[in-house]
């Protein structure tokens, strides 16, 4: 499956965050730099795209959400916070927004970790700086399944309302019983080098699934659903549409 690399955008406000900027830039080679009129000298050696703006940065906020899908600023998190809180929509349409510190040892998702994937991107940034990734989602740091883009690298489509998939995403970081079916779909979907959680059962078949001792259902398939089932496990199922495999490769 191809993706397209994200649109970054480095953004600095200050002396010393330009001048990290400056550093860490050379490990970003298609990002595009951002920063304030002052700063447009100190910029002049790199190859990057530099975007040079007059005024408050917080006019600014509204085009870098539009333009960029993710959104780097070696700005203080406080600041940045009180910048992006006027432009945020949902997480189905906010870009990723990072943060990275005055010291260039942490990077921070702040926004859009999962849908936006600041969180993965978060850990390629902080590979390149050798910095140290700081997640906060609870789906990374109890290592379980990330419900919302489970599948996502291999093409999987979400199918279930958005309640859903809040409320099953809730049950799985809570360590309840979830059943698990795979019925479709390449196998290496769980890319974490810890084990699975035992909370987590995994079936061939949904068949086989005893339905009253599972909170919740996440179902890999190609089957139709009938809306009956959909009623019956009411917030308690989330189906993934993995690609269909052409007829000869079957």
């Amino acid at each position: 499956m191809n993706v397209d690399p994200p649109r970054v955008a480095l953004v600095a406000i200050t002396r010393h965050g330009a001048a990290q900027l400056v550093r860490l830039a050379p490990a970003l080679p298609q990002a595009e730099v951002v920063v304030p009129e002052k700063f447009a000298a100190t910029m002049a050696d790199l190859p990057h795209c530099v975007q040079v703006y007059a005024g408050a940065l917080s006019a600014q906020i509204g085009g870098l959400f539009t333009r960029y899908d993710q959104i780097v600023f070696f700005i203080s998190l406080g600041a940045v916070v009180r910048l992006i809180a006027p432009h945020l929509k949902s997480k189905d349409e906010d870009p990723g927004v990072l943060v990275v510190d005055d010291a260039a040892q942490f990077v921070i998702p702040v926004l859009s970790g999962h849908v936006g994937g600041a969180n993965a991107y978060a850990e390629q940034l902080a590979d390149r700086l050798g910095a140290t990734v700081v997640l906060t989602t609870a789906s990374d740091v109890g290592a379980t399944i990330p419900v919302d883009i489970l599948g996502r690298e291999l093409g999987w489509r979400l199918e279930a309302p958005k309640i859903n998939v809040t409320r099953v995403s809730a049950h799985v970081v809570n360590g309840e019983p979830i059943a698990f079916v795979q019925e479709a779909g390449a196998r290496n979907w769980w890319t974490r080098q810890t084990p699975l959680p035992a909370n987590i059962v995994c079936f061939d078949r949904f068949e086989a699934v005893v339905l009253e001792r599972f909170r919740a259902v996440l179902w890999v398939t190609h089957r139709n659903i009938d809306p009956t089932l959909w009623q019956q496990l009411a917030e308690r199922l989330v189906v993934y549409r993995p690609p269909q495999e052409p007829a000869c490769a079957r």
